[in-house]
């Protein structure tokens, strides 16, 4: 065998053993789910990798106990905690294959090549073509 064709067949070997590894954290990704409850442990929440709710389980005695608003308080607050989560623990996950200094938090929500300015810039000062806040009544 050619030197050149070692070095190709080295090449397809690792790019393989690359391949095996995305597919294996893809596998992990997809598995995390996580939940959270109430101090009462009238609402749980279950979501999936993403933060995507995948389950609620709220019980009788939480419609009997809880106005509406505070319900839906409850759901907002046990679905935030369960993502936070999920999205540690997918984090867990990823930051064994991600290149050093990457944080697997930033690159799961999207803002992991994107600084903190721009992260926190309003909407209209990205979009200085939105009408939304201008009146079309002449005065």
């Amino acid at each position: 065998m050619s030197e050149h064709r070692a070095q190709v067949e080295e090449l397809l070997a690792g790019y393989r053993r690359s391949r095996e590894q995305l597919a294996s954290v893809q596998r992990e990704l997809t598995s995390v789910t996580a939940s959270a409850s109430d101090a009462d442990g009238l609402v749980t929440a279950t979501v999936g990798p993403r933060g995507t709710l995948t389950g609620l389980v709220i019980k009788d005695e939480a419609y009997r106990r809880c106005r509406p608003a505070e319900l839906a308080d409850r759901i907002v607050r046990v679905t935030a905690e369960a993502t936070v989560r999920a999205l540690t623990a997918a984090g867990e996950v990823l930051a064994p294959v991600l290149p050093g200094g990457t944080d697997p938090q930033a690159l799961l929500l999207g803002t992991a090549d994107l600084g903190a300015a721009e992260v926190s810039k309003p909407r209209h000062a990205l979009d200085e073509d939105s009408y939304e806040d201008r009146s079309w009544i002449s005065r």
